[in-house]
This record gives C-alpha cells, sequence and structure tokens, in this order.
C-alpha cells in the first residue's frame, strides 16, 4: 500500500477502523452491562462514551462507503483527479480524527480513551494506516481548490457515482431551484412569508410529492435514492423547498404502510398531485422526543374522534389541508401502547387567519431559518376527525406506524443537508474567487481554500453516506442504522459548511443581504428535527450495543 494507490489506502485504513470499531464495542458494553445485558441507567450515565461510540461507528461507515464509491468509479472509469483528492483526503481526515479525536459537537471531543480503547490500540491502529495519516496534505487540499473553483456552479464537486438516470433527475430540478427558486429565496425567507403557491403547485406538476408514492396510486412509483437526489437540489436552492415533500412523504409512508386499502386509494392520489398539502402534527410542548409522555387525547364519539390537547413545532400547519396527529385514544395504557394515529382534514389558513375551523386554533412560531412553511403551535378542543381516519382502521398502533417512517424521513432529512452543505460550498466558493484582497482572490490564501477543499470532501461523504442509506432502504433492508448515520454526520457537514463559508465572507456574511446568513440559519435547524443530534447518536449506539451491528 503506498499513497499512490488511494483506493487500496483506503481499504487498509477502513479495516484498521473495523478493528478498532470492535474493540471499542468490547469495551463499552463493558462499562454499560449489568447481568449480561445493556443497563438502561449505565448506558445514560455513560453518555460521553455511548455516542463516541456511535460517532466512530459513523466514521467506519463514511470510510467503507467511499471506498465503495471510489471502487465503483475506478471500474467505470470515472475515478479522475478530483475524485483521488476527495478519497484521500476524507480517508486521511477521517483516520486522523478517529486516531486522535471525533468532533461531537463544537466543544465535545471523543477519543479513544474515552472509548475504553488504550495506548496499544491506538497505535496499532495507526500502524495500519501508514501513509494515509499524512497523505492530507497542503498541496492536496490546495489542488482540490483549484479544481473545484474551474466549475463553481457544478451539481456536485466530484462524480457521484450514480446512474444517467438519476443524474438525468439532477439536472432536471436542479434547473427548476436555479430558475424559480434560488433568484428569490432570500427575499422569501427575508420577508418570513410564504413559498409561493405558484411554486407549490409547479413542484406538484413536477411530480415532487408523489415520488415514491406507488404508480397505482398516482405516483412516479421511484426510489428512496431518487428522493434524496430530489431533495438534494430542492434543498441547494431553499431548504425550504426542499422539505415541501418531507411532509407528504412522511404522510404517504405512514399511508403505504399502515393504512387500509380505502384509506390509500383516497389519500395517496391527492398527495401524489399535490392536490392536498399534509402536515406531521406529533410533537407536544413538554414531550419533545419523549413521545411515550405524549397527553393529547382523541376520544371516540359516534362517527367522529374528538381531539383535545396542544402540539408545537407543526410546520405548514396553516396552509395544509389534512394532518397526520398521533394522539392517546388508550389512557389507560402506559407509555407507546395507547397511541393511535388520525388522518385529520382541515381548511387551509393563511397569514390572515391560521386555522378557520372550530374546536382548533393556535399561533405561528418565529424562527431563525428555515422559513418559508413557517411553524406554528395548535390548541385542540373538541376537533372532530371522522372515525373512519384511524390509520390503519386499528387503534394503538400510531407510534408502530411513525416507527415505521422514520427511516425514510431520516434519509431525506440527511439529503436536504447535503443540499443545504452544497448550497453553501457554492456560495463560499463564488465569494472566494470574486473578493479581492490584498491584490489577489480570497481563494490563493491556504486558509480560504483549504475550508473550501474540505467542504466538497465532506459534502462526498456525507452524500455517499444518504445514498448507502437510501439504497438498503430500497432493496427491503432494515437501514435505522444506516439513515441515523447519514442523518447525524449530514447534519454536522451542513452546519460546519454553512459556518465556513459565512467566514470566508467576513463582515459582509454577518450582513443579512447576503443569502449566507440565510443559509446558516438554516442549517442550524439539521441538528435539532428528525431526531436531535444526541437523541440519534443515542439510537445508533443502543443498536450497535444491543444487537450486535457494526
Amino acid at each position: 500500500m503506498t499513497a499512490h494507490d488511494p483506493i487500496a489506502a483506503a481499504a487498509s485504513a477502513t479495516e484498521a477502523a473495523e478493528r478498532l470499531l470492535a474493540a471499542a464495542k468490547t469495551a463499552v458494553r463493558g462499562r454499560v452491562s449489568q447481568d449480561g445485558k445493556v443497563s438502561a441507567k449505565l448506558f445514560e450515565r455513560e453518555q460521553h462514551a455511548t455516542h463516541g461510540l456511535a460517532w466512530l461507528a459513523t466514521y467506519v461507515e463514511s470510510l467503507r462507503q467511499m471506498r465503495r464509491w471510489a471502487q465503483h468509479l475506478s471500474a467505470d472509469g470515472r475515478f479522475g483527479e478530483i475524485e483521488t483528492l476527495i478519497l484521500t483526503l476524507a480517508v486521511a481526515e477521517y483516520a486522523n480524527q478517529i486516531a486522535f479525536g471525533i468532533p461531537m459537537s463544537q466543544n465535545e471531543i471523543v477519543r479513544p480513551a474515552d472509548l475504553g480503547l488504550g495506548g496499544d490500540d491506538v497505535t496499532a491502529f495507526v500502524k495500519a494506516c501508514g501513509a494515509v495519516l499524512g497523505a492530507g496534505t497542503p498541496e492536496a487540499r490546495a489542488r482540490l481548490a483549484v479544481l473545484i473553483a474551474e466549475h463553481p456552479a457544478a451539481s456536485s464537486h466530484g462524480t457521484t457515482g450514480l446512474d444517467e438516470t438519476m443524474e438525468m433527475i439532477r439536472d432536471q430540478f436542479r434547473k427548476f431551484a436555479d430558475e424559480k427558486v434560488v433568484p428569490h429565496a432570500h427575499g422569501w425567507h427575508l420577508r418570513d412569508e410564504f413559498i409561493p403557491m405558484p411554486v407549490v403547485e409547479e413542484m406538484g406538476a413536477l411530480g415532487v410529492f408523489g415520488l415514491t408514492i406507488p404508480e397505482e396510486f398516482g405516483g412516479s412509483g421511484l426510489s428512496k435514492t431518487a428522493m434524496c437526489v430530489v431533495s438534494e437540489e430542492l434543498s441547494r436552492g431553499y431548504i425550504g423547498v426542499g422539505s415541501l415533500g418531507t411532509r407528504s412523504e412522511i404522510a404517504a409512508e405512514l399511508i403505504i404502510c399502515g393504512g387500509t386499502a380505502e384509506q390509500k386509494s383516497h389519500w395517496l392520489p391527492k398527495i401524489a398531485s399535490g392536490e392536498i398539502l399534509p402536515t406531521a402534527v406529533f410533537t407536544e410542548p413538554n414531550t419533545g422526543s419523549d413521545l411515550g409522555s405524549l397527553r393529547t387525547r382523541a376520544v371516540r364519539e359516534g362517527d367522529v374522534w374528538k381531539i383535545t390537547g396542544n402540539k408545537t413545532w407543526i410546520t405548514h400547519a396553516a396552509r395544509a389541508d389534512v394532518m397526520t396527529v398521533l394522539v392517546r385514544t388508550d389512557p389507560d395504557a402506559p407509555g407507546y401502547k395507547g397511541l393511535s394515529m388520525l388522518l385529520a382534514p382541515k381548511p387551509r389558513g393563511g397569514d390572515e387567519e391560521h386555522f378557520p375551523v372550530a374546536g382548533m386554533t393556535g399561533g405561528e412560531i418565529g424562527v431563525l431559518g428555515y422559513r418559508g412553511m413557517k411553524e406554528y403551535e395548535i390548541g385542540f378542543d373538541g376537533f372532530e376527525v371522522p372515525a373512519a381516519n384511524l390509520l390503519g382502521g386499528e387503534e394503538g398502533q400510531g407510534f408502530k406506524q411513525l416507527m415505521q417512517t422514520f427511516e425514510s424521513a431520516r434519509i431525506q432529512t440527511a439529503a436536504r443537508a447535503v443540499g443545504v452543505a452544497q448550497c453553501a460550498l457554492e456560495l463560499g466558493l463564488r465569494y472566494a474567487l470574486d473578493r479581492i484582497q490584498f491584490g489577489k482572490a480570497l481563494i490563493a490564501f491556504p486558509r480560504v481554500s483549504n475550508k473550501l477543499a474540505l467542504m466538497a470532501v465532506e459534502i462526498m461523504i456525507a452524500r455517499q453516506m444518504t445514498y448507502f442509506a437510501a439504497r438498503e432502504k430500497d432493496e427491503g433492508r432494515r437501514c435505522d442504522l444506516e439513515a441515523g448515520m447519514a442523518k447525524l454526520l449530514g447534519a454536522r457537514v451542513a452546519w460546519a459548511a454553512a459556518d465556513n463559508a459565512l467566514q470566508i465572507h467576513g463582515g459582509n456574511g454577518f450582513a443579512l443581504e447576503y443569502p449566507i446568513s440565510r443559509v446558516l440559519c438554516d442549517a442550524r435547524i439539521l441538528n435539532i428535527f428528525e431526531g436531535a443530534a444526541e437523541v440519534q447518536a443515542m439510537v445508533i449506539a443502543r443498536r450497535l450495543l444491543e444487537d450486535g451491528a457494526n
């Protein structure tokens, strides 16, 4: 193995990282186990170690997927100079972080010793990696910056590895975003206004809302990989536009997996066409991720369910036509067991009157970013839903039904994160090329070109992780681990890209008139919704320690 054979180097580093991960799992499991089983109390006490294990496993999977990407491109004759540099820098950077400290957040670094690994473990890993650790040279970063600067508006900086059909889909939605979204997104954000309905309607005509809905129900019947490509490009234009499809994806998945035949035939064609816009109504003011504590009640009275309770952080609630509402229908059943899902129709509201219907009130929540759909808190007081709209026609299935959507939702969120990160890279690159300081363009300064090069590297890593999770879902395999890893890493990559791109802008990045100020605000939410980073790491760690996943 030499630095001149980057694919072989990536293979060796990946194998060494897998051995380190196996040792870390054994050590952490020993810390959190009692009587041969993982103890919830010990698991919580050892959060730094358990969450750190989740990050280590995510890095190891990242190395696997980058190696796979490179091998695939090499076999197709598409592994060129830019791809070689991306792989080399990716493996060097992540291998160094595995050995010396992985950032879980801005000030939380997990080091091998935190995972119970000794000096001999780290020494063996470093020795096995060999020249890989020193391959992320200033010259390699500078050359990559030159190559991406030659194509500042590229759909991706480096070949994605997807087939021609997927790239045709990307081109279609990139053009739509560039023509219909990018010129207006910053104005929508600054004015804190809804994405205009003509844009939403055109998205419906393009099939955005029915991408993965089966053709028999009016959808396109495309793969989750296609959903990722579309979400990525739309979110590159504006996260609000890219996120419009999330609500349809969640609602459709709920109905496809858990709905009755009648519910499928009634709702899915309308969702697919964009005739109706759904919203997800799950979160409550005092529950957050603890859905087992959910208190909103639904009581059956004749032919209707009457909902009473409060919900919050409901995206696009006013303008939605149907709500997927998680409620407690059995107050005596503990935790998740008494939860059910209702498909609740409602009239569209707007800025003047949010909820023009009896039994439902609410107000807008002002937010830093992620605008365009608006966030709401909602109060239900006897709000009526037809009895036939109990999802699946059976009570007590709500939590199980919701869990079935998490894989797709997190994959789609990871794709949104890639799109936001790509937008940040493009804005930072354009500014670095145009801005002249001390007689030369900003990109000529190593600290600027370094940022841009490593942004391109990490975006490709996050992209490959996202596509991997999507492929697993498309092939019918359980992928909650892969989806969680893609979302966990993608959110951090998006935030880092936005922060670094703003830094490249200097003082102008802090000015509201520059779009990067919006992208920074938009990127921040990705680490919170669809499972906060801490919750995501907890879920990944539990799978690793309890199920033997790797």
